[in-house]
């Protein structure tokens, strides 16, 4: 593998995993905004606790996936982006031969 090709890939991850755990941030934001807002208006100890219970659940299992998807990729990069940039090359060079 090309040197160039390997930093191409390691590029396409960095991006890959910056989306990715922004992603997870924002989720972790909305789920804190949404309590915060139900909370306010919410007097019952069961609702909170259903939606502190629920939240929590979907929160741990949402970024545990992305962990996973995230290390997968790390894992085979070269496979996955690999193919990417090979078609990715393809396009621009059919594109350039049809402007020319």
């Amino acid at each position: 593998m090309t040197e160039d090709l390997e930093r191409r890939i390691d590029a396409m991850l960095s991006t890959d995993r910056l989306w990715a755990w922004g992603l997870v941030i924002g989720l972790w934001l909305s789920y804190a905004f949404v309590f915060f807002a139900i909370n306010t208006i919410n007097t019952d100890g069961t609702i909170k606790l259903v939606l502190i219970i629920g939240g929590a659940l979907v929160l741990m299992y949402n970024t545990a996936s992305i962990t996973a998807m995230i290390v997968h990729y790390k894992e085979d990069k070269n496979d996955i982006y690999g193919i990417d940039i090979k078609h990715l090359d393809e396009m621009r060079a059919r594109k350039n031969q049809t402007t020319i």
